[in-house]
Formats: structure tokens, C-alpha cells, sequence
């Protein structure tokens, strides 16, 4: 992704793009406006032109992956029609998708030292768990129950992310996670 100097004008979604793969390649200690800019081979200058300065990057940064999580929120919700089974193994892929694992990771661990990062990231999990606990209500758990068990998977897509480097990360098979909703749903 690196470019000559003044070959190409670069935008915001280049420089987030840039801070993403740092972020999950080398975590977010790793965020410095120098090593961003080596990353895509300009200048200072060319930062400047973007952001005020590298708390505004970080900012943009989060606000950006907060969005993303929103959209992918909205991608659950849209499966509100579907039986409460199906929807939870649809959710279940989605959430435990190894695609984001390591940038999700990486932001999990970001937020452990950043307040902005650990709001976007407490408010995407909120979203997520409600989601997850209302088809859990529709599958006719009283409210506990449904609020227990949606933590439970919640807690095993976590624990599926951190262990997403071993070599079955990220192959669980549809009859899999079925049978684990299935597990879930039982009374």
C-alpha cells in the first residue's frame, strides 16, 4: 500500500485503513504518526492535511470501527423475522466471523487502556447481547434466563476470539453451531 511521495492523493479511508492493519499486526502502542506514516510511504504532511493530529486519528479510528460494528448490528437485526433457532445461528456466525477476529482483538485490547476505545467497544457489545438475549426472549425464555443465556454465548464468541490463532480457529461448521444453539436452547 506504500506510494511514492505526491503519486497519489490519499483520503481519510486510506489512513484508517492504514491504522486498522497496524492496529491488528502490531496493537495499539503501535498507532504513532511516524509508524503510520511509513506504513503508507508519505510524509508528515500528508497526515496533517487529514488530521489535526494523532489523537483526532485515533478518534477517527474508533469512531470508524464503531460504525463498522454498527453495521454489522444492523446485519443481525435484519434477521429479527427469522425463527429464534435460525437467528441465533445466523448471529452466531456473524459474531464469531474469524475475518475481524484479530482487528477485533486488537480493538478489545486497545479498550483496555483507551476510555474512547472501551465505550465504542462496551456499546457494541450492549447492542450485540440485546440482540442475541431478545431471540433468546422469542424462543420463550423468561427475561433471567434469556439475559443469562445471551451472556453465555456472548462469553463463548469472546473466548472463540481469543482463541482464534489456534488451528481450529474459525472452523466450526454450521451443524456445529447448531448443535451449540441447540444446547443453548434447551429448557
Amino acid at each position: 500500500m506504500a506510494r511514492a511521495r505526491g503519486a497519489v492523493q490519499l483520503t481519510v479511508e486510506d489512513w484508517l485503513q492504514s491504522g486498522y492493519t497496524i492496529l491488528a499486526e502490531q496493537g495499539f502502542r503501535a498507532l504513532k504518526l511516524d509508524d503510520v506514516c511509513r506504513h503508507l510511504g508519505v510524509t508528515k504532511g500528508s497526515f496533517y492535511h487529514h488530521f489535526p493530529d494523532i489523537t483526532a486519528f485515533k478518534d477517527a479510528l474508533v469512531t470508524s470501527w464503531g460504525g463498522w460494528r454498527d453495521r454489522e448490528h444492523r446485519r443481525m437485526d435484519a434477521l429479527g423475522a427469522e425463527p429464534p433457532r435460525e437467528r441465533l445461528i445466523a448471529m452466531m456466525a456473524l459474531l464469531a466471523s474469524p475475518g475481524h477476529w484479530t482487528l477485533e482483538r486488537a480493538m478489545r485490547e486497545w479498550a483496555r487502556s483507551d476510555p474512547r476505545a472501551a465505550a465504542s467497544t462496551r456499546a457494541s457489545d450492549r447492542r450485540a447481547r440485546r440482540a442475541v438475549q431478545q431471540a433468546f426472549l422469542d424462543q420463550g425464555f423468561d427475561p433471567d434466563t434469556a439475559a443469562r443465556r445471551a451472556e453465555w454465548m456472548f462469553a463463548m464468541g469472546i473466548g472463540a476470539l481469543h482463541l482464534s490463532s489456534s488451528p481450529r480457529a474459525g472452523r466450526a461448521s454450521a451443524a456445529e453451531r447448531a448443535a451449540l444453539v441447540d444446547f443453548l436452547l434447551r429448557p
